[in-house]
């Protein structure tokens, strides 16, 4: 996955509002949320990008809007990215002295 340095992603939330406010077929923030059996609390909160989409609520996305629950989870994820790389404890972490031998990511052994 590809995040930009310069400019934060698109939110899942940012995509359910284009959709909403471009939609023919009349939807509202209440009618989604009914259908994907959640509080317009709730929708509204992932919409303005107080909420994050979890794996369950891709799940939801995907069976009511059709796109794909991988989708919504690389573009939640895009934006947690930028976010860690732009935040605050970044700098701290880039001081962090690496290991002098990487980890080997593969299976691990039992001892």
């Amino acid at each position: 996955m590809k995040v930009p340095r310069n400019q934060r992603p698109s939110t899942p939330g940012e995509f359910i509002r284009e959709y909403l406010d471009n939609t023919d077929i009349g939807l509202t923030q209440g009618l989604l949320a009914d259908r994907l059996g959640i509080s317009r609390v709730n929708l509204n909160a992932i919409i303005n990008g107080r909420r994050v989409v979890t794996p369950e609520m891709a799940m939801r996305l995907e069976r009511v809007l059709g796109v794909g629950m991988q989708t919504w989870l690389n573009m939640q994820a895009a934006v947690d990215i930028y976010d860690a790389l732009h935040s605050p404890n970044a700098k701290v972490i880039a001081r962090l002295e690496p290991l002098p031998r990487p980890i080997n990511m593969g299976r691990a052994t039992r001892q």
